[in-house]
This record gives structure tokens, C-alpha cells and sequence, in this order.
């Protein structure tokens, strides 16, 4: 018998983790609603992940839960502690950086690589559109997380790939640690200056520009870090201004 219907909602083009393809059908059912609930913000950092709690309100066993958020940790999105049990990472300043520093070394180069190779760019024109129509700040989310796979999906390296997919779920918890820097934080203004930003990276790839599309994309990834992880200054020096 199906599980019930659930306030998770399930996604229809998240990219499971690695090892998702060898779990039992069930679990990956549960697999992609709890990862949904993470990506959305409605599962927020810190949040307890209850192995009974999950499994009455996915209407299924403790099993395939359990097996799901053994997958999920090993994919960086939940801890586990044997005293504490499974919660939803907390990412803090530091870790955010380095997952954006990442980023800046590939995501760049692999749009920069998908430009020269004639990619076709009408799903990312597609996601953008989803973004603007979004009707919550969730959907919003994961239409923009489509979008950003586009700019790498024809990069022509699955290796580098896979990468930046495992990184996007890693981004997903750095803007939840973004927003905690600010509780009045309204995503509106936010996301129509990104999506202008989106919109000039997209041209520049359409183009055939590699190298305007990877330094646009560079620029905007380095835009968020300041304002949202600025590197600590020294003691007795003043905050360096964004430029």
C-alpha cells in the first residue's frame, strides 16, 4: 500500500544523491521528500529529525526513514550523533566559505565549458521563468537551483557534474545560514537582483561568450559571500567595505 499523502511535497527534478539508485524504492520515496523539506527550508538547520515522527507522518516504517537519513548524512544535508540522533546540518560561517570557494573554482569554468561547447540554454531560460512565477519563496528556491545546474549541466565532464551537484546541496543549507544573519530578511528585493544577475550571465552564455558568462557567474557568486560571509577582519581593523 502507497504511503498517505504528506506535508512533504515531492519534487519532481531534485537529483537524488549517489547512492539513492541502490536503496529500495520506498526509501527512495522518503529519501526525496525529507531531502525536499531540507532543500525548501521547511526542515531549517538544527531541526531534530525523529525517526518515529518522520516515519508516521510519511506513513511508513522506521526502516526506509532510517536508511534515508543514513544517505542524507553521508550526502553532507543531516549529522548523526549516536546520543543525539539525526538532525539537519548546521552550516556556520566558516564551512559556508569554503563550500562557496569551491564553487568559485568550478562552477565558473564548467558554465565557461558548456558555453564553447553550444549548449542549449532553453531550460535555463525555462527555470528562470519558473522563478519569476514562483508562488513562495520555496518554489522560488529549487527554480533556481535548476537554473544554476543548467550553467554547468553541458560542461561535458559527468565527473564535474556530479560535483557541483553534490555543492548545490550544500548551497541549499548556506542560505539558510544566510538568512539566520538577518530575521527581518525579505526575499523579494534579494531575489530580483539575482535574477537581473541570472539573466546577464544566461545572455552572455547564449552569445557563445565563455569568458564574459564565467566571470558574470564569478561576480555574482562572490557578491553573496561578502554580503552574507564576509571573511572576519583582524582585531583593531575596520569591516572592509563591499566594492
Amino acid at each position: 500500500m502507497n504511503p498517505p499523502a504528506t506535508r512533504f511535497a515531492m519534487p519532481g527534478s531534485a537529483s537524488l544523491t549517489g547512492a539513492a539508485g541502490a536503496l529500495p524504492s520506498r526509501t527512495v520515496a522518503v529519501l526525496e521528500a525529507i531531502k525536499h523539506a531540507i532543500l525548501t527550508g521547511e526542515l531549517k538547520p538544527g531541526h531534530a529529525l525523529v525517526e518515529t515522527d518522520l516515519a508516521e507522518i510519511l506513513g511508513v516504517s522506521k526502516t526506509p526513514v532510517r536508511e534515508a537519513l543514513k544517505t542524507l548524512a553521508g550526502a553532507g544535508l543531516v549529522t548523526m550523533n549516536p546520543y543525539k540522533g539525526a538532525v539537519v546540518r548546521v552550516v556556520d560561517d566558516e564551512t559556508a566559505r569554503h563550500v562557496y570557494d569551491v564553487r568559485l573554482l568550478l562552477e565558473p569554468e564548467a558554465l565557461a565549458r558548456a558555453t564553447a561547447a553550444g549548449y542549449d540554454w532553453q531550460p535555463a531560460h525555462a527555470a528562470l521563468a519558473r522563478a519569476e512565477g514562483a508562488p513562495d519563496q520555496a518554489e522560488r528556491s529549487l527554480a533556481n537551483r535548476d537554473f544554476h545546474r543548467e550553467l554547468y549541466a553541458g560542461c561535458g565532464n559527468p565527473l564535474l557534474v556530479r560535483m557541483l551537484d553534490d555543492l548545490r546541496d550544500q548551497t541549499a543549507l548556506v542560505s539558510a545560514a544566510a538568512w539566520r544573519h538577518d530575521p527581518d530578511w525579505l526575499p523579494t528585493p534579494s531575489w530580483e537582483h539575482e535574477a537581473g544577475e541570472h539573466l546577464a550571465v544566461l545572455r552572455a552564455a547564449q552569445d557563445g561568450d565563455a569568458e564574459r558568462a564565467a566571470g558574470l557567474l564569478r561576480a555574482h557568486i562572490t557578491s553573496f559571500v561578502r554580503r552574507n560571509f564576509p571573511a572576519p577582519q583582524p582585531a583593531g581593523q575596520p569591516a572592509t567595505p563591499d566594492t
